[in-house]
């Protein structure tokens, strides 16, 4: 039996994913009230104007409401007609897609793109599960993809971890591949497994998404919410300021960090790609974010979820 390799950095291990169940906390998954704006809903509300809900406010009465939801108190107290407002719980069923190919190999400084993903996955997962929503997801290999069917028994979660770990231990033994022609494959086939009304997350570089995949994507946006998260290298967007030397096995290259010049047109270029991958998603509600490499995972998540839930 093969052992697996150990460096935490570029190698993931089931007992790790299983202890960042600790950091899920960082997470506003909060049910019941939810501010339209939020990145994360797990056990999400709607307001409806109906009858046997949890009472949530009063408001002004607006044509076209149930009279049988006037409030009569607030009513004869303010003088103003007033309605009731319900809320309505509502289970999500979340779905994590998860990339292990090749390119999440690469990390200059501390972890590695795939260690990175693999660790969002966790934190996100187990914070579902907390929540009493179904959670299942997919890790995506290139040769091979894995489907783990949304439960919310312990076992899937765990069985969800060791495809991610599995994937991951693997992950320079790939073989060549056409990447947009297999993203596309796997697109395709979420749309049988993702129907409607889930939280989907896409945890990926997205190095070379094609405008099919894209598609797919902004389909799956309709009924769906839809959360991509960007993992990137501070390498792919800032080279230092010295000569450097980069190699994929195969090839070598020479960057030499101390031309200005090449330096900006790269950072821009970076930038540039993300912000034209954004604008590609459309105007369907799909939210969109980063998380580096080099940063402690819950600093970045604390930030971005206290940027989004204000």
């Amino acid at each position: 039996m093969k052992t697996e390799n150990k460096n935490p950095n570029v190698f993931l291990t089931l007992d790790h994913l299983l202890n960042l169940e600790q950091f899920s906390a960082v997470l506003n998954l909060k049910t019941g009230k939810q501010k339209s704006n939020s990145v994360l809903s797990g056990n999400y509300s709607s307001k409806l104007r109906g009858r046997g809900l949890d009472f949530e406010e009063a408001r002004p009465y607006v044509m076209g409401d149930d009279i049988r939801n006037i409030d009569w108190r607030i009513t004869a107290k303010t003088g103003k007609t007033h309605t009731k407002v319900f809320t309505e719980e509502k289970e999500k069923p979340a779905f994590i897609f998860v990339d292990q190919s090749e390119s999440m190999g690469f990390g200059s400084q501390h972890k590695t793109k795939s260690v990175v993903a693999g660790e969002l996955a966790a934190i996100l997962a187990h914070k579902i599960k907390k929540s009493g929503d179904r959670i299942g997801g997919m890790v995506y290999s290139v040769e091979d993809y894995d489907i783990v069917t949304p439960k919310r028994d312990t076992k899937n979660s765990i069985h969800f971890f060791q495809k991610i770990v599995q994937a991951n231990q693997h992950i320079y033994e790939q073989k060549p591949f056409d990447l947009e022609s297999s993203l596309t494959e796997v697109m395709s086939r979420l749309q049988h497994v993702i129907t409607h009304d889930y939280l989907v997350f896409i945890i990926s570089d997205f190095h070379r998404y094609n405008d099919n995949v894209l598609q797919y994507i902004n389909q799956l946006a309709l009924h769906n919410d839809v959360v991509l998260i960007k993992i990137y290298d501070p390498l792919e967007e800032v080279i230092p300021s010295q000569k450097i030397v980069l190699s994929d096995k195969e090839r070598q290259i020479s960057i030499n960090g101390k031309n200005k010049n090449l330096q900006k047109e790269l950072q821009v270029d970076f930038e540039k790609n993300y912000k034209t991958f954004e604008s590609k998603l459309g105007a369907l509600g799909t939210t969109i974010f980063k998380i580096n490499t080099v940063d402690a995972i819950e600093d970045q998540l604390l930030e971005l979820f206290n940027n989004y839930n204000v």
